[in-house]
């Protein structure tokens, strides 16, 4: 393979994302001889996933030239892949969302990507996330850019609408949902393939299938999931048993679109020991930087998430590779959905793109199910691109999360304040 690129990673300093794409990154040599360029604005978090860096690479022989910068243009020149994994204040900001709507008595579940939350960090994130592609598409045109950055359906909808650059999202959600199906299942995550299409943290598995054999297993999860443990996620298995396939990815993920996804937990994100978790982390990852600890034997694997790695490779060395599920603009991908919006469904990488691929018409129901979601996240994302309170306001309005047009008006008021200094228009 003598092929090489240029793949910058903006928000590099994210722990989580960046261990990730490192594990991928350097334990393969399908990349050989290219170069990862890491940014981030915060220089002590850089500095220590760039030293992480070169330490994976030489344990792992990926022969990847690693840079890194605080100047995102600078870092853009001659790029060939762009990724970002960025989020403002996340868990200042992420709490508001949260804690705000449950305060003014509307019950919801993380609030990130659906429902009043959903709506607040779209607003924040993807005036931020234009100004970074609007500098692609000035710098390096021909790049492809990969978003990891939720709300990853209303980010690649808002990308389509004001920038010609070409963008996916990848998320790791069918993952999730492959290892809830296989603790009913009894088996192992490698022994099951699963196949699905629908919205970002909200498909809906179309297949699952014993990878070996190909067997359909769907009757043997109808069989024992009768007896399974009822505690075990509850509402998923309620829309299971309702619409007849598997939802995606999990109670609490799902459950943001619905207005009765706290019904599958009424809880946001556990701040206090994702908190604990990074100190635990970085305490690690320093300690295998210099030497003081041995490499976590995972850290040299590939990881079980987002697939950015093998998209590159699939393109860079025109392989045809699968890619279980990314984010893509529908164009018909998902009869019966809109067009514009930004759906979830395999794709295929190679020399010509990533292009995705359909698995035919959902069944109605689910298809009507989406529909609601849809012209919330098409509206948000139009709120967003415009910086209108209006919009926003009637985005609250049309979402079922909302029951109450008082608490609405209350909700938008106090996170509009505190989003205020990240609102802009981007058309």
């Amino acid at each position: 393979m003598t092929n090489t690129t240029k793949i910058v990673f903006i928000g590099a300093g994210s722990a989580a994302f960046g261990l990730s794409l490192f594990q991928d990154l350097f334990s393969t040599s399908e990349l050989a001889g290219s170069t990862l360029t890491l940014v981030d604005t915060n220089p002590e978090a850089l500095d220590r996933m760039a030293a992480l860096a070169e330490v994976l690479n030489r344990e792992g022989d990926a022969r990847i030239t690693i840079e890194k910068t605080t100047d995102r243009k600078a870092a853009l020149v001659g790029a060939g892949f762009v990724l970002c994994a960025i989020a403002i204040d996340r868990n200042r900001l992420w709490k508001l969302d949260f804690e705000v709507p449950k305060k003014h008595g509307i019950r919801h579940t993380l609030g990130e990507n659906g429902g009043p939350g959903g709506l607040f960090f779209t607003l924040r994130t993807l005036p931020l996330i234009v100004d970074i592609v609007r500098d692609v598409e000035a710098i390096c045109p021909d790049a492809l850019f990969i978003n990891l950055s939720n709300p990853e359906s209303r980010i690649v909808l808002g990308l389509s609408r004001c920038t010609s650059v070409r963008s996916i999202g990848l998320c790791h959600g069918i993952f999730l949902a492959r290892w809830f199906v296989c603790q009913i299942l009894g088996m192992a995550e490698k022994e099951v393939d699963v196949w699905g299409a629908g919205l970002n943290h909200f498909q809906w598995l179309t297949a699952i299938r014993e990878r070996s054999s190909g067997r359909d297993l769907y009757p043997l999860l109808r069989e024992r999931e009768k007896t399974h443990d009822p505690a075990f996620t509850p509402l998923t298995r309620r829309l299971f048993h309702a619409f007849g396939l598997w939802v995606t990815c999990s109670d609490d993920h799902m459950g943001e679109y619905l207005p009765y996804g706290w019904e599958g937990g009424e809880h946001g994100f556990d701040f206090e020991n994702d908190e604990r978790g990074r100190v635990i982390l970085k305490d690690l990852m320093d300690g295998v930087i210099d030497g003081s600890k041995a490499i976590p034997d995972d850290w040299t694997k590939p990881s079980w998430g987002e697939r950015a790695v093998a998209v590159i490779a699939g393109i860079l060395h025109n392989q045809k590779r699968f890619i279980e599920s990314g984010i893509v603009v529908n164009r018909g991908v998902v009869p019966g959905l809109p067009d514009e919006l930004a759906v979830e469904v395999p794709l295929i990488a190679d020399a010509a793109g990533v292009h995705p691929v359909s698995l035919g018409r959902l069944p109605d129901p689910i298809v009507k199910l989406l529909s609601v979601q849809a012209g919330v996240q098409q509206l948000a994302v139009e709120a967003a691109l415009r910086g209108s309170k209006e919009l926003a306001l009637q985005a609250l309005l049309i979402d079922p999360v909302i029951t109450s047009s008082t608490a609405a008006v209350a909700i938008l008021d106090e996170l509009w304040e505190a989003n205020k200094p990240y609102i802009r228009p981007c058309l």
